[in-house]
């Protein structure tokens, strides 16, 4: 299978695996990720939701991109502040650009691991899903991990980065003049290290630099973990 046709298959096998196993219920208050793996998974969810077998569901979404969806699906969009959610989810699930055989993951290939975050840290579980290029042994290395920072403070920030091993690159926007803008209206610097990195290290040691928002480490909410592979199957890690 190709990258596109894995990317479909993982995410409705997910989607069917988790409704199976009564992870996704009716009721359910749920977080949406963002990327090109998460919106089937998004179609997978409108599809259970069109043909009945899952009613009153409750989205929070984690960019422009995924709102969209959801509004052109018929799913209802809140708010992690608005009372109905009350800042906690039942279940999240997205995509990855990376994720290691101990569930860590980077994510931020898009831009939105700011929202990503706010949404899957509060969750009570949390799901990913991803093609077999996105299964490595190592992060930190290959795929840059993206720090999202306030403007004013990208020479501080960039020089307390290197000074941890890392290499720094700001994100430039694509048919746009200057730098890539969030949805939070902040500036990304990709980073990369020569050695791989201790991930749930790095995450609190890049949060702590002043001027950093958040960064695209993701290891303290360990997640289940669904990887397509090219022969057609499915790996499930994590399952709990």
């Amino acid at each position: 299978m190709n990258q596109n046709e894995q990317k479909i298959l993982v995410a409705e096998t997910a989607i069917d695996t988790l409704l199976e196993k009564g992870k996704i219920f009716s009721g359910m208050k749920i977080g949406l990720g963002t990327g090109s793996t998460a919106m089937p998974a998004v179609k997978r969810l409108a599809y259970h939701i069109q043909n009945g077998t899952l009613k009153d569901v409750k989205a929070v979404v984690t960019s422009f991109q995924t709102q969209n969806a959801c509004q052109d699906y018929g799913i209802p969009v809140y708010s992690l502040n608005d009372k109905i959610i009350g800042g906690q989810l039942d279940l999240a699930i997205d995509g990855a650009d990376e994720v290691d055989p101990d569930c860590n993951c980077i994510k931020g290939g898009g831009a939105a691991h700011v929202r990503e975050k706010l949404v899957e840290y509060n969750s009570k579980i949390f799901v990913v899903i991803a093609d077999s290029t996105k299964a490595v042994n190592t992060i930190g290395t290959k795929f840059p991990v993206p720090v999202e920072i306030i403007g004013e403070a990208r020479i501080p920030v960039t020089n307390a980065l290197n000074a941890m091993g890392a290499k720094c690159v700001l994100r430039e926007g694509v048919r746009k003049c200057g730098p890539v803008i969030t949805d939070n209206g902040n500036q990304i610097l990709d980073c990369t290290w020569e050695t791989p990195i201790n991930v749930p290290e790095m995450e609190d040691k890049i949060n702590n630099i002043v001027g950093v928002v958040e960064n695209g480490l993701f290891a303290k909410n360990k997640p289940i973990v669904f990887v397509a592979k090219e022969d057609g199957t499915v790996e499930q890690r994590n399952w709990h």
